[in-house]
């Protein structure tokens, strides 16, 4: 399986720069999403390792063979990278069955019948599609039309698989089983995955490392809960984790060492940072995860209930305290009356300190009120 590098990776449309200056390894059998906002630059990114795009300046490697090189010319054609790549719509032939439809790229590829039917039954055997095979695409529901497509995207054994937003025309349900079946499918197949989408809940369930890109500049790239435990910025805290991160003003008071006095709430807190912290005398931004804010009688933090939003297993709760709208996920169904009095607690070591102006990460650790 093929280790891909991107060196110093740019793409300019006229004066809009669609990626700016990426690098990024990915690993052998490694499942990589590129995850963020429309026009973030991951679709791009994708499109240039293909070979469907080409790089305005640097290097793209493929299993040590360079594929692109701008400064030495070098371009090689996406048929020749030995990739496969799984559309949003499928691309299903329609007058094809399901059988011809696999079976296309390998006749094309002068297969013989004996080894394309082979393959074929390999396929239908690991995604399930067995007594689909006589049948045609406008027979068959969303999700077996999208196990077609990756049986035919597999079918020539590439070395690497690339999936643009392959589930968002999918409902939820569906969408929910086929993030599994596709885990299984990685695991099954031992190939390289680099998937786009802008669903952060697919990356953080999928994902042996996120590629996490905002405005065409990589944010953050590393383990799904590395991403979301210890975020390297405010954007990234803010777009990974569902609720999202709550964000609290504060001022820096005194500190030294791995210890600092912050003012929020009105009042003086104890931030213990898990590192020596570095000097700061400037404005701070406090962020909590929902769930180390739980609602607690005589919790240090005090405010009214704004909205409850029970889902079953567990209830979202929006506290309005002191002029800043918190978020606390209470576990099981409770419910609030609008306004009623409600106090939270701080728990956790995984509080994060941001610069307030730079929204970069300073600390992480635990908070004292």
């Amino acid at each position: 399986m093929p280790h891909i590098s991107l060196e110093h990776i740019t793409k300019r449309f006229g004066k809009f720069v669609a990626v700016d200056d990426l690098n990024l390894e990915i690993d052998d059998r490694g499942f990589i999403t590129l995850l963020g906002p429309s026009g973030c630059g991951k679709t791009t990114t994708l499109r240039m390792i293909a070979g469907l795009e080409t790089p305005t300046e640097g290097r793209i490697t493929i299993d040590g063979d360079v594929v692109f090189d701008a400064a030495k010319g070098i371009n090689i054609p996406p048929a020749r990278r030995d990739i496969g790549f799984l559309f949003q719509n499928y691309a299903l032939w329609p007058h094809m069955t399901v059988y011809q439809n696999i079976a296309f790229g390998l006749e094309n590829l002068k297969w013989s019948k004996a080894d394309t039917r082979k393959r074929v039954d390999e396929l239908l055997a690991l995604l399930k599609i067995e007594e689909f095979e006589k049948r045609y695409p406008s027979e068959l529901s969303g999700g077996q039309q999208q196990r077609v497509a990756i049986a035919r995207t597999l079918a020539p054994s590439p070395k690497v698989l690339f999936m643009d937003e392959p589930l968002s025309n999918l409902d939820a349900k569906l969408r929910q089983e086929m993030r599994t079946e596709l885990k299984r499918l990685h695991s099954d197949t031992n190939s390289t995955f680099v998937y786009v989408t802008h669903d952060q809940l697919e990356a953080m369930t999928l994902s042996t490392r996120v590629c996490l890109m905002s405005g065409g500049v990589l944010q953050q790239y590393d383990p799904p809960l590395t991403v979301y435990n210890q975020p390297a910025n405010r954007f990234v805290a803010e777009f990974v984790g569902n609720p999202t991160m709550n964000f609290i003003p504060a001022d820096h008071v005194s500190g030294e060492g791995g210890e600092a006095v912050l003012r929020l709430f009105g009042r003086e807190a104890r931030f213990t940072a898990r590192e020596p912290l570095a000097p700061h005398g400037g404005k701070l931004t406090v962020g909590i995860r929902p769930e180390f804010l739980p609602i607690a009688e005589g919790g240090a933090i005090q405010g009214v209930a704004y909205s409850t939003l029970p889902s079953g297993m567990e209830t979202t709760v929006k506290v309005l305290a002191d002029g800043v709208m918190l978020t606390s996920v209470v576990f099981g169904s409770v419910d609030y009356a609008v306004d009623e009095p409600v106090r939270m607690d701080v728990r956790g070591d995984g509080i994060v300190l941001f610069d307030a102006e730079s929204g970069k990460r300073v600390a992480i650790g635990t908070l004292a009120l």
